[in-house]
């Protein structure tokens, strides 16, 4: 019997996990424990795939084995049929994981002689869930085990004995019916017995094929109620459910450069918070692709790895372009840090492309990734579906941190449109616009918003150089803020005034120099002369020194003399 879970005092419906990936997101958790589902769609819709998938996945992922029971497809048929697919059918039934059993079912069989019996089907089913313990049970197709019953009360009775047996013997079941003219089945009856109806679509628009899936109800428990896109390739089958991406990222406080200094220095000076999501808009021309490259370039010289998804040009045309820059992104592939991804817009649908970049992410591990450009899906779906696949690129980015660049082309200099309408999705928005005046074209860029961090409100310009992308202060003339060669040719008559400025102050310099020369020649002549008259005073004051000396020692001796004179006339 199909188990049910306990909560409290509630009681939840136990599901069986299909593996199946975003299936069992917007199914909460798988389908209907112990109780039949049913896949029905038109032709090549993908019934079958999701039936093998949900068998293969169970044997291998949750050690479930199970029973496929065939009423159109032989079993050698089955297992090349998915072997293309990447499922080796084979090794699983020889491992008895799964038993394939083909049941041709004749007309004669089932033409409406007598009573109608399905005990025969029951023992062949029961025996070979029995052979392997198994838990989960696929019928392929419904129509045709009961296709030559025209009684829709036999076939309603039928229809509930089958759901009933399957039911007691707790094995949850899928069972693939065809599409009706107006109704979900051939029967058109199926889908009221079912505990769980699963729709599948395959339809064709603008000379584009998409797949769809609905679930139609789901007894016991909520469900995703809206059309979801998914794919069949190489790799199985894959949903993409918009709804499944739940609002439960972390906000990382890291910063990670631009690459561009200037801008850089706009946003707080540091950059973009890590797993953010910027989107770059402008014309065609603005710079777009520059601004991604220096972006990656920036990481990986980090040492991160990086992955660029473009639509535009292949990977030796990009590495040469930027070559033309200043980046050398090549040596960063040689290095293994950088991946590309290139492909044109038309050459998948909007959900392949969505899972190719998926898969490259989940392989290579990438901590940065540039699109360029999403405006080119515009051409693969409506608005609203590439809105759709941009915001799932976005939740996937940040679910697994990753920061991402996004390029939008728009029409029109200055219109703040994001070309496909992402722009309230995105954290960082920055606009790239071409302005035309005086002959000449310039670009420009201004930052639309920054969630989460102080950012400047200037308009720069904006220039593509030989060293990369250059974001030029603001620069004011006479007549208010110049570019361009206007910007030059101002800076250039400002740079000669300064010159001519400069080369007064000098020549005013010589002729001080001179004027100081010839001043301190004349005060050193002065210095000389007064030295000379200081000397020559100095001498004259020491002769008459001299000379006072001179007749002091006169004196004195004709005083001796004169003494001595008197002395001897009194002997």
């Amino acid at each position: 019997m199909p188990r049910v879970e306990k909560k409290g005092t509630a009681a939840k419906l136990g599901k069986t996990p299909t593996g199946i990936h975003g299936l069992d997101e917007i199914t909460g958790g798988g389908l209907p424990q112990g109780r039949p589902t049913l896949i029905c769609g038109g032709a090549g819709s993908g019934k079958t795939m999701l039936a093998m998938t949900f068998l293969e996945y169970g044997a291998r992922q949750y050690n479930e084995s199970g029973v496929f029971f065939s009423f159109e497809e032989t079993e050698n048929e089955l297992a090349t049929n998915f072997a293309s697919l990447g499922y080796d059918l084979t090794d699983l039934i020889e491992s008895k994981k799964i038993v394939v059993d083909f049941v041709a079912i004749e007309r004669s069989e089932i033409e409406e002689t007598g009573e109608y019996d399905l005990e025969g089907l029951f023992i062949r089913l029961g025996t070979a869930i029995d052979e392997i313990g198994a838990k989960r049970v696929v019928l392929d197709t419904i129509e045709a085990l009961f296709a030559g019953l025209k009684d829709t009360g036999i076939l309603r009775a039928e229809l509930r004995r089958l759901f009933h047996w399957l039911k007691a013997r707790g094995v949850t079941t899928v069972i693939t019916g065809e599409r009706g003219d107006n109704t979900l089945t051939r029967h058109g009856l199926e889908e009221y017995v079912s505990d769980c109806v699963i729709l599948l679509d395959h339809r064709v628009s603008n000379e584009l094929a998409t797949r769809r899936l609905r679930i139609i109800k789901y007894r016991g428990s909520s469900h995703g109620n809206n059309e979801y896109p998914f794919n069949v390739d190489e790799f199985g089958i894959s949903l993409l459910p918009l709804t499944s991406m739940g609002l439960t990222h972390k906000a990382d406080m890291e910063r990670v450069s631009s690459g561009i200094q200037e801008l850089d220095n706009m946003i707080s000076g540091k950059g973009y918070f890590r797993g953010s999501s910027i989107l770059v808009t402008g014309m065609a021309g603005t710079g777009k692709s520059s601004v991604g490259a220096h972006f990656i370039n920036a990481g990986c010289e980090r040492g991160e790895r990086c992955l660029y998804f473009d639509t535009e040009e292949s990977p030796g045309q990009i590495i040469r372009n930027m070559r033309s820059i200043g980046i050398d992104l090549e040596k960063w592939v040689k290095k293994g840090l950088l991946e590309f991804v290139a492909a044109r817009a038309s050459m998948r649908s909007l959900e392949e492309h969505l899972l190719v970049l998926q898969r490259k992410a989940d392989a290579f591990k990438p901590s940065l990734i540039v699109v360029d450009a999403i405006t080119d899906f515009s051409t693969m779906g409506t608005g609203l579906a590439v809105k759709w696949m941009t915001t799932r690129m976005v939740d996937f980015f940040k679910s697994r941190g990753i920061t991402g660049i996004f390029n939008s082309l728009v029409t029109g200099a200055d219109i703040e449109d994001s070309g496909i309408g992402v722009s309230s999705t995105m954290d960082v928005w920055m606009h790239l616009v071409n302005v035309t005046g005086d002959l000449e074209r310039n670009r420009i860029m201004y930052i639309i918003k920054v969630r989460g961090m102080a950012h400047s409100n200037q308009v720069r310009e904006f220039l593509i150089t030989n060293d990369g992308v250059k974001l030029m202060q603001v620069y004011t003339g006479p007549s208010g803020a110049l570019m361009g060669s206007a910007r030059l040719a101002q800076e250039a008559a400002e740079k000669r005034s300064a010159l001519d400025r400069k080369l007064a102050m000098a020549t005013k310099q010589k002729e001080l120099l001179r004027k100081r020369t010839v001043l301190e020649a004349q005060i050193a002549g002065l210095r000389a002369e007064l030295e000379g008259q200081e000397a020559e005073s100095q001498r004259i004051g020491e002769d008459e020194n001299e000379r006072e000396r001179e007749i002091a020692r006169d004196k004195k001796e004709m005083a001796v003399k004169r003494h001595v004179g008197r002395t001897g006339a009194a002997k």
